[in-house]
């Protein structure tokens, strides 16, 4: 045996062995950092490169050429450079390959399939017949959208690298990954391996919807640029990504974020989790349309399905009291909870997202600002800015795309061979 390495003295008095940086891990270091830098800011010359990451202009040419060969980069064009010779520039290939990326939702699944700088190639989307939707019907349908995907676009499969799924839970991430999500009657749902049995053989990412959601607005949408942010979706139910200084904050299981099942009125309303009181069952769209069912003695809202129903109640509030009313209460309840969310976090921006946060912030955002005022700080308040999600209703799709693109990013390297860190299937 050899010399075992160094120890180092935990701060609460363990030991823990030294970690030694290898050769391996620099090299895999180094091509994330610039494959990383040319993804988000490319196209960018081999000296910009070499400015913006600190590495040496050796260390670049070589890397970058390492990547050229295996057709990661390509040229694009070239730029002056100060009295000498035009630089080439280098981005990303978009052509290297392909991602898919599902939302199952509660009333639908859709799937999205992008070229590798996320150009969208094709969508199909299926509706789900039951809010509470068994996990053998919303797998089929996600395993018959990727293959329509495929087949609408033309290209190979061979050329996809991976397909992230949002769902609408927690991800237990283990040697068998399991989807909780009480709400709609999900307990211990093997995912990835019902996926296999209908015969999906992509590599698989998969992670709660609104952390996905929360990952493509800090990437293309609302949040980037920011460092501490909190991304929320309000669709039938709530939840919420929080990043901390540019990393989505999981906690100890991967359930953190859960911002929904947080308790906004004491012993109120009960909840589809089985608590009372919580911030969903207040501001969620399926808890928005129960209490306009009963501001409206029981008549039903108009539309066919959910959408179509608050929809018709946003709508409505020019002309019912019962519809302005409980519109009014929304905004100032998911105010309030957004309040918490400032003092909790501090972050710079809140970024409302989801089918629901849309169509309420689009018409009442004003009204959410003023109440999240009322509920938070007044320094914190501040200085956060609250704005509307920008990638739309796709937002969970797009962000469950870039799940095998971070991957990428991550190992510097095809995910398909190189392995990948959260996630993945075997």
């Amino acid at each position: 045996m050899g010399h075992p390495g160094k120890v180092r003295r935990h701060k609460m008095g363990i030991r823990m062995p030294a970690k030694r940086t290898t050769v391996r891990d620099l090299r895999r270091h180094n091509r994330s950092l610039l494959l990383s830098k040319l993804y988000f800011d490319g196209p960018l010359s081999r000296h910009e490169l070499s400015g913006l990451t600190g590495l040496s202009a050796a260390t670049v040419s070589n890397v970058t050429a390492e990547l050229g060969e295996e057709r990661l980069i390509t040229e694009a064009g070239l730029v002056e450079s100060d009295g000498g010779r035009p630089r080439v520039l280098l981005r990303v290939d978009p052509a290297y390959g392909h991602v898919a990326g599902v939302d199952i939702g509660e009333t639908g699944v859709k799937v999205e399939l992008f070229d590798l700088t996320m150009n969208r190639l094709a969508t199909v989307e299926h509706p789900l017949a039951s809010p509470r939707p068994d996990a053998a019907s919303a797998v089929t349908q996600v395993a018959s959208g990727i293959r329509e995907v495929i087949a609408e676009s033309g290209i190979d499969e061979t050329t996809v690298l991976g397909v992230g799924v949002g769902v609408p839970g927690t991800v237990e991430q283990g040697e068998a990954l399991r989807v909780h999500a009480p709400t709609i009657g999900w307990e211990e749902v093997p995912l990835t391996d019902l996926l296999r049995a209908e015969g999906v053989s992509l590599p698989l990412f998969v992670d709660n919807g609104a952390k996905t959601q929360g990952q493509g607005e800090m990437w293309f949408g609302a949040g980037r640029g920011a460092r501490h942010a909190v991304i929320v979706l309000i669709g039938s139910g709530v939840g919420a990504a929080v990043v901390t200084d540019g990393t989505t904050y999981r906690g100890s299981t991967s359930s953190a974020g859960e911002w929904g099942h947080t308790t906004i009125v004491y012993g109120g309303q009960e909840c589809r989790c089985g608590s009372r009181g919580c911030l969903e069952s207040y501001v969620g769209a399926e808890g928005v349309l129960a209490r306009y069912r009963k501001a409206r003695g029981g008549k039903p809202t108009t539309g066919e399905d959910e959408q179509a129903q608050f929809a018709a109640l946003l709508e409505a509030a020019d002309k019912s009291k019962a519809a302005a009313k409980v519109l009014e209460e929304t905004a100032g309840y998911l105010g309030a909870g957004i309040g918490n969310l400032i003092n909790l976090f501090n972050p710079e921006r809140i970024v409302l997202g989801g089918w629901a946060g849309l169509a309420l912030g689009e018409e009442h955002l004003p009204e959410i600002r003023r109440s999240a005022g009322e509920h938070a700080l007044k320094h914190v308040f501040d200085q956060t800015a609250i704005e509307l999600g920008q990638l739309g209703p796709d937002a969970v799709a797009i962000g469950a795309a870039t799940l095998p693109v971070a991957a990428l990013l991550d190992q510097g390297a095809d995910p398909r061979t190189a392995g990948s860190k959260r996630g993945t299937a075997a």
